[in-house]
């Protein structure tokens, strides 16, 4: 059983950046650091454990880099300003860093399982329905894709977020006010959920199985991918390769993931055999991916929590050539 310490150093990990504006591009010049944002979970996470990347650009001269992020909009926050190359995120944040102006793009795609997120409430509260947290509090990260599961998730009780008390919270805040009691419910993504399911006063209310899509992406800097378009589909090719490997013998990548991240072993089981569960399932933006992420940014303006239409297609990386 974790502490308090031992969940907010597992839950922890954020960067901010200042956003630049997306008109700015950088002259191209040979690449010698490539900066990546990673979060606590999934194929990058795994290939910065096995080193995949280093070993796949160490005879060009190019090292990698790491920094940690606890939710995407802060990673997409220090892409789309620059500080970082390339990350992975939920499907909501790429909205709000595109409304914003981010220099940034779509650059691939990777689906994880519909159980992987949840909305958990205290094992003794009166709960039982979706419909039961009408004017109570209610904690998401406003932006990630935990945003888009609880706007869903109400809508499915006829509710909307103006039904019930919404605190924007990161995973360590949120885990730390759910364990004080200051929250009544809480809605989160793996390896987060799965670290609170553990924890005996916790109780799955929903998951979102049946309610929203685990469409997750691959972004890049769009001066990157505009300068280094070689570099990034060779950083999605190896992602692939990493994900088909690690899907294969998922004993060694469980112990992998565990070194890397922090997160027991128990808890990585969990999450990468929950059924869809799947790390070799990284591909291309394909229509299908940009046509939900467009019926999710008009839902989101429609429900003026994005403040300005939004064209999807406008900022996904054509590949190389492009």
């Amino acid at each position: 059983m974790f502490n308090r310490r031992q969940t907010l150093a597992l839950l922890g990990g954020a960067a901010a950046a200042t956003a630049l504006p997306f008109a700015a591009r950088a002259a191209p010049k040979q690449l010698k650091t490539l900066r990546i944002g990673w979060q606590k979970n999934g194929v990058l996470a795994l290939a910065k454990g096995n080193g995949a990347l280093e070993k796949r650009f160490e005879q060009r001269g190019v090292s990698v880099s790491w920094s940690e992020f606890s939710s995407g909009p802060p990673l997409l926050e220090a892409l789309g300003a620059g500080a970082i190359d390339f990350g992975p995120t939920g499907d909501v944040p790429p909205l709000f860093a595109q409304a914003a102006g981010g220099n940034l793009v779509y650059a691939g795609t990777y689906r994880g399982a519909p159980d992987g997120s949840a909305i958990l409430v205290h094992k003794d509260s009166p709960f039982q329905s979706i419909a039961d947290l009408k004017g109570k509090r209610v904690a998401f990260k406003r932006g990630s894709s935990a945003h888009n599961f609880t706007v869903k998730a109400l809508r499915t009780a006829g509710l909307t977020v103006a039904d019930i008390n919404a605190s924007d919270l990161s995973p360590p805040d949120a885990a730390a006010a759910f364990t004080a009691g200051q929250i009544d419910a809480w809605t989160i993504w793996d390896p987060y959920f799965a670290v609170a399911e553990k924890r005996p006063e916790t109780r799955v209310l929903a998951t979102g199985r049946g309610i929203v899509e685990s469409w997750s992406f691959f972004l890049s800097n769009g001066d990157f991918a505009a300068s280094h378009g070689d570099i990034l589909a060779d950083v999605l090719d190896e992602l692939a390769l990493v994900g088909r490997g690690a899907q294969e013998n998922l004993d060694e990548t469980i112990r992998t993931l565990a070194k890397i991240t922090g997160v027991p072993e128990d808890i990585e089981r969990i999450v990468l055999t929950r059924e869809g569960a799947d790390l070799s399932k990284v591909a291309a933006v394909t229509p299908e991916a940009v046509a939900y992420q467009q019926a999710l940014a008009d839902e989101f303006f429609d429900l003026k929590i994005v403040p300005k239409k939004l064209n999807v297609s406008d900022i996904v990386w054509r590949g190389k050539q492009a």
